[in-house]
């Protein structure tokens, strides 16, 4: 096995996340990074992820971040979209 605690976090990125004291921004850009390592979004490796670390830590950004991405919906879109013609009237 690799750094991490579980073979779906070999590079022990999503341990490290949980170690780290980190806002809602670096824990998507944290599980961005894991996703596109190897082995990838597997749904059965995030519920592994979301039953090892977030029951111990509820209230971590991470654990929200994952329990995003087992529930398979995305975020809503942050904020105001559309430029000038979404202005116009």
């Amino acid at each position: 096995m690799g750094k991490g605690e579980l073979a779906s976090d070999p590079r022990g990125l999503i341990l490290e996340a949980y170690r780290m004291d980190i806002c809602d921004k670096d824990a998507r850009t944290i599980f961005l990074d894991w996703a596109l390592g190897d082995p990838g979004p597997d749904p059965a490796a995030i519920a592994e992820l979301l039953a090892h670390y977030g029951a111990r830590h509820p209230d971590h950004p991470m654990t929200a971040v994952l329990r995003e991405a087992a529930s398979g919906t995305p975020p809503p879109p942050a904020g105001r979209r559309g430029g000038p013609r979404a202005r116009r009237r």
